[in-house]
């Protein structure tokens, strides 16, 4: 069983992540820190195999957690799972050790591929001893920096989705369907599909707006 840690400030978040890693097989969930202090002082009682790494913490950035815990002696993989493009983040990342970097929002399919991925990797490599040669050894990382996809439902596109959790991080208040509808160019409709989908991955919420008569206007908000 691979054990997990969750890093991530956000409540809805964090246990959304939860309940995703342990529904892949031979996946557990050890502990969940909501700040890189937190993490550290974990880790340094109870290392775990595996780091899912929010890199924007409220007291320290992902990226000096993951130098801590090297400098520290522990030495578990992380998961970097953000809202973090910078290409100069990324880069940093997989200097100090990020085996996989996972954008937010994700799709439950999404991190369980890389979970499953990460699972083959540590199989391959279990175990003392040698590899046989150069291919063993390109087989494992394969497995581990292995670009393959999982398709969204039918119907949905990734630029849309992008677009449409980029608008719900500019607007903390949320919008509603309508406005996201308005806001990237696509009707009401197929952007509440994108926004409920969004919901169903945990990284967005409904937060209904009650103000005049009749039902209150349903809104969305980044988690």
């Amino acid at each position: 069983m691979i054990s997990v840690l969750i890093v991530e400030d956000e409540e809805l978040t964090a246990e959304a992540n939860r309940v995703f890693v342990e529904r892949v097989p031979g996946f557990q969930v050890v502990g969940v820190a909501r700040s890189g202090g937190e993490a550290l002082r974990f880790l340094r009682r109870r290392p775990a195999d595996l780091v899912l790494l929010d890199l924007y913490l409220p007291d320290m950035h992902g990226l000096d957690v993951c130098r801590a815990l090297r400098a520290a002696g522990v030495f578990c993989d992380v998961i970097a799972v953000t809202s973090a493009r910078d290409l100069s983040v990324v880069r940093s990342a997989v200097s100090v050790g990020v085996v996989q970097y996972l954008l937010k929002p994700f799709t439950f399919a999404a991190l369980s591929e890389r979970l499953r991925r990460y699972g083959d990797f540590r199989s391959s490599m279990d175990g003392a001893g040698e590899v046989i040669g150069q291919g063993e050894v390109d087989r494992a990382l394969s497995a581990l920096r292995g670009t393959a996809r999982t398709p969204l439902p039918k119907g949905m596109a990734e630029p849309t989705l992008e677009a449409v959790a980029g608008e719900l991080r500019r607007t903390p208040g949320g919008m509603s369907a309508q406005a996201m509808g308005a806001a990237i160019g696509v009707s009401r409709v197929t952007a509440r599909r994108y926004l409920e989908h969004l919901v169903g991955t945990g990284m967005a919420r409904r937060v209904p707006q009650y103000g005049g008569l009749g039902r209150p206007e349903l809104l969305y908000q980044s988690v």
